[in-house]
Order: structure tokens, then sequence, then C-alpha cells
């Protein structure tokens, strides 16, 4: 007995080393995707200067990215629910740090830039679009139900450190190497990263297994009907709340610096374009451990899924609301940053509630909610810039993103839930 339980207990601390190497390997990899992200607006100023492109030009290629992003979500989704996450995350790593770090290469390929560098932009979204959703799949597939919101609330954080990264790497090189060293940099180092994690966690034997808790018969979801499963109200409560949460997010991320710019045209750039994501990288984290630790404490996963969402929704509404009347510039960089920290405490709500009702096919159907939220995103940014335009009045933009995070919130609050689903749907497959 005392022997099989020592050998537990190191098969244990094993697994445990491993899920924390990965953790570290999926926080870089989710910070270069954003540095890669980032390269094209960042650079977009000095391309439209060589290649003398217009604002309609700009927006094409920029454009790009977003509709190659919703395509493959639900694929590479339910792939990685198959064949396994971290094995989708690399192929889809090095291949967007090739096009990345060939980018260059191909503008100066033939007189067709402009069209060259839209498709380019196209396969980017395409490759990167597989990201989350393995990442959700690995995540549902090898992380405990008490530290998963650690874990998604750490790639979230990522997230905002490689877009500052982006941005400071932009400031430093734009000037002294000109924008081809930006794709050069940023595609060598997501492909170093593709190499690494290729050859130590997936060449050879020192992946962690998955778990086993689960019955094989409760990952054979792919052969019911996802109608079924749509029927079930917490599952369309997700997707509608991560749809709201989404499209708030792009708007606020899309027009924060021409809110600034305008209302304080005399302010300095660095302050509005760092500080609310260097508050969100340590607010992420905290919103995680908070949630985590809430859930192993003994607490109903529900309502801390719940808690986390009134934080990420409810209150970073009252923030923007703050911003709609006639205040200073040090006190709108108090709200939105406080409005964008708060707001990430979705990875501990929403976010990683696919993984609490349907972890045998969470890849895929993450995908489908991050596809959604995606195209509602574009709809909602081109509807505030109409706005914008029309009312001349920034209220209302701020007006409407306090409306569809509330009615997120609320729809959320009353049917969303955090039991498994899948297994109901299993049953009544099998009972048929």
């Amino acid at each position: 007995y005392t022997y099989i339980k020592n050998k537990l207990a190191a098969t244990e601390t094993v697994h445990r080393s491993l899920a924390r190497k990965w953790i570290v390997m999926l926080f870089m990899g989710t910070c270069l995707l954003y540095c890669a992200r980032m390269t094209m607006p960042i650079c977009a100023v000095s391309m439209a200067a060589t290649f003398n492109w217009s604002k309609i030009d700009s927006g094409l290629v920029l454009g790009g990215f977003f509709w190659g992003y919703c395509f493959t979500q639900i694929l590479g989704g339910h792939v990685s629910d198959k064949v396994g996450g971290e094995r989708v995350l690399v192929i889809s790593a090095a291949s967007w740090a090739v096009i990345t770090a060939s980018t260059p290469l191909l503008s100066y390929l033939g007189s067709h830039t402009l069209a060259v560098m839209t498709v380019a932009r196209f396969l980017m979204g395409l490759l990167q679009g597989v990201f989350f959703p393995s990442l959700a799949s690995l995540c549902s597939q090898r992380v405990v139900e008490g530290e998963r919101g650690f874990l998604m609330s750490t790639m979230h954080s990522a997230s905002n450190l490689g877009t500052l990264l982006a941005g400071g790497m932009g400031s430093l090189m734009l000037d002294r190497y000109g924008w081809e060293s930006m794709f050069y940099s940023t595609g060598f180092l997501a492909g170093l990263w593709a190499l690494i994690v290729w050859q130590c966690f997936l060449k050879g034997d020192v992946t962690p297994k998955q778990m086993k808790t689960r019955k094989d018969s409760q990952w054979g979801l792919s052969r019911t009907r996802w109608l079924s499963l749509f029927k079930k109200p917490p599952v369309w409560a997700m997707v509608i709340t991560h749809m709201c949460m989404c499209s708030t997010s792009y708007t606020i991320l899309s027009w924060l610096p021409t809110y600034f710019k305008e209302s304080f045209p005399h302010a300095s750039g660095g302050v509005y374009n760092i500080i609310p994501w260097l508050i969100a990288i340590p607010s992420a984290l905290g919103g995680g451990y908070v949630s985590d630790f809430l859930i192993n404490q003994g607490y109903n996963v529900a309502s801390v899924r719940k808690i986390m969402q009134f934080f990420a929704m409810g209150l970073s509404s009252m923030f923007i609301m703050a911003l709609s009347g006639s205040i200073s510039f040090h006190s709108a960089v108090i709200f939105i940053s406080a409005a964008v920290g708060v707001s990430s405490f979705t990875s501990g709500g929403v976010s990683v509630n696919v993984q609490d009702l349907t972890p045998s096919c969470a890849g895929a159907l993450y995908g489908f909610m991050n596809m959604m939220g995606a195209l509602m995103g574009l709809v909602l940014v081109s509807v505030s810039g109409y706005l914008i335009e029309v009312t001349m009045s920034w209220a209302t933009v701020f007006s409407l993103i306090t409306l569809v995070n509330v009615t997120g919130l609320g729809i959320f609050i009353i049917f969303g839930d955090a039991r498994r689903v899948d297994l109901e749907i299993y049953s009544q497959d099998s009972v048929l």
C-alpha cells in the first residue's frame, strides 16, 4: 500500500511539473501570437507610405485578418478535440510564423502589393483562428476544474503582454531598422517557440497524459446532433454572453485611441495606449486565482462563474458609462483602465464555462463561440463608427457598449450553469 501511495504521489508530482512547464510555454505562445497579430497594425502607417496606400487600402489589409479569423474557429476546435490541442497549436504557430517572417518578401513580389498583403493577412487570420479553440480543448482535457480559471486568465494576461511588447518593439525598431524588421523578428521568435515545443514537449513521451477521470464513452459527443446541444439553455446563454463580451472588447480596443485623441488632443499617446493593458495583466491573473480559489474552497462553480462575469461586464460598464460626462484626462485614464482591468475577469467566467458544460467538445464549441464573437465584433465596431459620425457624441457609443454588456450579463445570470450537458445528450442518444 505504501509503495502504491508513493508511486501515485510521484506520478502526481511529475504531472504537475509538466503542467507548469506547459503553462509557461502556452503563456509565451499566446504572447507571441499577439505580437505577430499586432505587427501589421503597427507597421500599417509605414507600409502605407511605402506603397502609397489610402486609408481604405489600409483598412482592407487590416480587415483581412478578421475575415480569415472567423473561418477556422470551429474546424480548429473540432480537430483539437480529436487529435489533441497541443499539436494543432504548434502546427498552426509554425505556419503563421512563416507567413509573418515572409511578409516583407511577399510585399515586393510583383506590382499587386495590396492584394498580396490582404491575402497574407487573411491567411494569418485563418491560422491564428485555431489557437484559442485549441487552447480550450487542451485545457478541458488536461486541466482539472479548480485550475482552469487561472490557466485561461494567464493566457488572457499573455495577450495583453503581447500587445504591449509589439508596441514597444515597434517604437524601437520602425525608425531604426524599418518596418520589415518587425515582421522578421516576430516571425523568427514564433518559429523558435514552435520548434522548442515540438522538440521538448511533443516529439518524445514527456507530455502529460489526458485526465483519466472520464470514461471513454463520455468523449463520443461528436456522433450526436449539435442541435440537441443548443437546445440546452446554459449553452446558448454562454454563447450569447461570449458574443456580447467579445464585441464590446473589440469596440473598446478599436475606438479607444480615437476617443482619447479627439477628446484630449494634447495628451501623450503612450499613457492611454499602455496603462490600461498594464493594469489588465495582473488583473487577469488575480481574477483567475480568485475564481479557482473559490471553487477549491467548495463554492458552487456556476455561482463563481456568474460572479466573475458580473465584474467583467457589469462593473466594467459602470466605469465605461463614467466616460460619457465631461471629465479630465487623468479621470478618463483611470476609468478606462479600471474597465479594461475588471473585464479581464471573464477568463474565470464565461470564457472557461465551455469546459464546465461540454468538455468532450470544448474546442469545437469554443470555436463557434469565438467565431460568432468575432462576427458580432465586426458589426458593433462598424455601428459604433456610424454613431460617432452621425451623433458626434461618444456617449452614444458608451451607452451601446453598456447595453450589450448588460444584456449578455442578464442572460448569463438567469440561464447560465456549470453542470455538464454533453453527458445528458450522450445518455439520450444511447437510449435511442
